[in-house]
C-alpha cells in the first residue's frame, strides 16, 4: 500500500479501536463469501508497525491472519472460485489471480478494497499429498498504514 512512502506527520490518523472493527467487517465478508461449513481460527486483528517508520512514530496497519479448515478440498475450490466470481461485487478488485511463489504453487487471489483502506491475500494450500497435515483456505487482512492518535 503506498502509504509507507508518506512522512509520519502525513499518515492519517484513525482511532485504532475503529480500525479494528473495520478490519473485522472486512474479513466478515471474505468468509461469508467463502460460504463454507467449516472451522474458522480464531485471533483477531492486531496492530503491526508499517515498515519504513520508527516505532515511536506510531504508525501502524491492522493485520487479521486466518484460515478456514475441515472440508475437502474440492468444497475449498469451489469457495475460490466464489471469491473470483463475488470479490469485484463486494467492493474488491482483484490484482492477482494465479499461483504464489512457494514451492507448492498454491493457488492465490490478492485483492484490494476499492476504497484504498483494505489488501487481502487469500491462498488454497491442498495438503492431501501430506499425511498429517490440514488442507485450508489461509486468509490475510490488511488496512493501509494510519497514525494512532497522540495521548
Amino acid at each position: 500500500m503506498g502509504d509507507d512512502k508518506k512522512s509520519a506527520d502525513e499518515v492519517e490518523v484513525r482511532d485504532a479501536g475503529r480500525m479494528n472493527k473495520l478490519t473485522k467487517e472486512a474479513s466478515s465478508g471474505i468468509l461469508d463469501i467463502i460460504d463454507l461449513a467449516a472451522k474458522v481460527t480464531e485471533p483477531g486483528p492486531r496492530p503491526t508497525p508499517c515498515s519504513g517508520y520508527s516505532e515511536d512514530a506510531g504508525v501502524v496497519r491492522m493485520r487479521h491472519p486466518w484460515s478456514v479448515y475441515g472440508v475437502p478440498v474440492p468444497d475449498m475450490e469451489k469457495a475460490m472460485d466464489r471469491l473470483r466470481r463475488e470479490l469485484g461485487k463486494k467492493g474488491w478488485k482483484i490484482v492477482k489471480d494465479g499461483r504464489d511463489s512457494s514451492k507448492a504453487k498454491s493457488p492465490q487471489i490478492v485483492a484490494d478494497r476499492k476504497n484504498g483502506m483494505f489488501s487481502v491475500d487469500i491462498r488454497l494450500h491442498d495438503e492431501r499429498e501430506h499425511s498429517g497435515s490440514t488442507s485450508l483456505i489461509e486468509v490475510t487482512v490488511v488496512s493501509d498504514c494510519f497514525r494512532r492518535p497522540k495521548d
